[in-house]
């Protein structure tokens, strides 16, 4: 699914894209070879199940039905109901973060996913991740806030 290099990078464009069009936040990311794992807001428009039905049409869109794949039939393929071929699992899990400690805890094994399943030695090694926003303060290709950003919008609301 996201097992390229190309794949996650479009990933990242397209989750940034989407950030900004349903204006929600994002504390926190790690985009995997088959799954990807976000730490976001509320968006101010929509809801998170639009958020993650745009983010995953989009990384489609972007990478089956560009000007570059129309008519390819592998691409086409990938949707046919026999065999039951499914780019994205049917639905996604969600979890509320409410405290400081558990955001601590999630950012760690969002992060700490790479190095986990032994794609690197080290978070900083992964580029599709929020972590060296955290380590570094380097911006990267989606904007990543922390999280006095969302409580300060938390308590404006």
């Amino acid at each position: 699914m996201l097992g390229s290099k190309r794949r996650r990078d479009v990933f990242l464009k397209v989750l940034e894209r989407v950030r900004r069009k349903y204006q929600f936040v994002v504390l926190g990311y790690v985009v995997m070879p088959e799954h990807f794992h976000l730490l976001v807001s509320e968006p101010a428009r929509g809801n998170p199940s639009k958020v993650m039905q745009a983010i995953k049409l989009g990384v489609v869109r972007q990478l089956f039905f560009s000007r570059r794949h129309r008519g390819n039939s592998a691409a086409l393929r990938l949707f046919e109901d026999a065999g039951h071929v499914r780019f994205w699992q049917h639905r996604f899990y969600d979890f509320n973060v409410w405290s400081e400690r558990k955001r601590i805890e999630k950012l760690r094994y969002i992060h700490r996913n790479p190095v986990t399943r032994g794609l690197v030695d080290a978070p900083d090694q992964w580029r599709w991740s929020s972590f060296r926003f955290y380590a570094y303060q380097e911006p990267g290709p989606v904007r990543v806030e922390d999280w006095s950003v969302l409580r300060t919008h938390i308590r404006a609301a």
